[in-house]
């Protein structure tokens, strides 16, 4: 990290901790609602994606905002935007992150491909591609019979040239059923070869900003609630949990706390409706999310507005009314776990560190006490993953 930026941080986690909104320092722009996939957790095949900011309105957008430390492009599927390429030299030029994220399905190779090639090498890309298991059940998950055939043959394309190409690639897997769980194995399996990381995160049944309905709260009602997309056997899932968190333990420090933490809120949550951790949210805060005709939600579960930066500037907008009334709703709201949420809280109010430091990321290994079946059924979304 920057020094400049490292040295900072402490001042935002202080701030995040006292309420302090500060300015943003991790911005997730979807920049299409519109996707090539039909996916049976995701409704955003389904939505309308009007009106799509331009270019130079999104470089009027970017001016105004300070630098980041980091910058998620992401979907409905981004690269069926044919501009995306110009989008990331705008975050370059005027938002300079430290790395910019992409999340795809890997449907369009030709356009990934070329989109790693033209980039701002400079800038560290961190891929995430989307693969739900082996073919068959990954086929089945994305609504495709070409979805296997397509994303694999971008990450074989990719692989050998991630050096080349300053570029962290990844695969990004999301567990919507038991079956998916005995698929996890499999495709680790398969990515090994290839040296490929393999993320995987547990599907949750609804998300706002995926949702057909309009402005939409659909936030847990209490601490420690976790409703699955698909239906579980506890044991099973503590089993995968058990072995995806085994698997971390080959990863980097950085990348292995994260996921450690990211594995004992799903084990907590889901087999023990425990809140641990619960990190402050930093929704409105350091994270600015902003959608494709440039509305401004609250966050991933709450898609109510607080302004819209084609209309208003960004200062009018950090500094509404109805921002300071949404913020007051973050502060006191039971805690989400959809990475994409959880991972920047987790940094950016300080818990990461704090869980790292205090060695607790192993802690909550009780066998659940039933042998009972999870069950609970919606529509997630696949902007599943952060800071890859």
């Amino acid at each position: 990290m920057n020094p400049l930026r490292l040295a900072s941080l402490p001042l935002a986690v202080l701030r995040n901790r006292q309420g302090d909104p500060g300015l943003p320092r991790f911005l997730t722009y979807i920049v299409t609602f519109t996707c090539n996939a039909r996916c049976v957790m995701c409704d955003s095949w389904r939505k309308p994606s009007p009106d799509e900011l331009t270019l130079p309105e999104i470089e009027t957008i970017f001016r105004q905002l300070p630098p980041l430390d980091a910058v998620r492009l992401t979907g409905g599927e981004p690269f069926v935007r044919p501009d995306l390429g110009d989008i990331a030299r705008l975050v370059r030029e005027h938002l300079r992150p430290l790395f910019l994220h992409v999340t795809t399905n890997g449907f369009l190779t030709g356009r990934v491909v070329e989109f790693c090639e033209r980039r701002p090498r400079d800038l560290p890309l961190h891929l995430l591609v989307s693969l739900d298991g082996t073919e068959a059940k990954h086929n089945a998950v994305r609504g495709r019979e070409t979805a296997w055939q397509t994303a694999t043959a971008t990450l074989r394309a990719l692989a050998p040239r991630r050096r080349e190409l300053n570029l962290r690639l990844a695969v990004n897997q999301t567990v919507v059923d038991t079956e998916g769980l005995a698929e996890y194995r499999r495709l680790r399996e398969w990515l090994r070869p290839l040296g490929i990381r393999h993320n995987a995160v547990l599907a949750y049944d609804v998300s706002a900003t995926y949702s057909i309905a309009g402005e939409l709260d659909v936030t847990p009602r209490a601490p420690g609630q976790y409703s699955t997309f698909g239906q579980f056997d506890e044991r099973d899932l503590l089993a995968w949990i058990e072995e995806a968190e085994a698997d971390a333990a080959g990863l980097p420090l950085p990348e292995r706390a994260a996921k450690r933490y990211y594995y004992r809120g799903i084990r907590n949550r889901v087999l023990h409706s425990r809140a641990v951790p619960n990190p402050p949210c930093v929704a409105l805060h350091s994270h600015l999310r902003v959608y494709p005709n440039g509305d401004v939600p609250t966050c991933q579960f709450n898609s109510r507005h607080v302004g819209n930066l084609r209309r208003q500037t960004f200062a009018e907008v950090w500094s509404g009314a109805r921002t300071r009334e949404q913020r007051a709703w973050v502060r006191a709201c039971p805690g989400c776990w959809a990475e994409c949420e959880v991972l920047p809280n987790a940094v950016y109010s300080g818990d990461l560190l704090v869980e790292t430091l205090r060695g607790r990321s192993a802690a909550g290994r009780a066998t659940p006490t039933g042998t009972g079946v999870l069950r609970h059924f919606g529509n997630s979304g696949p902007e599943v993953s952060t800071l890859t």
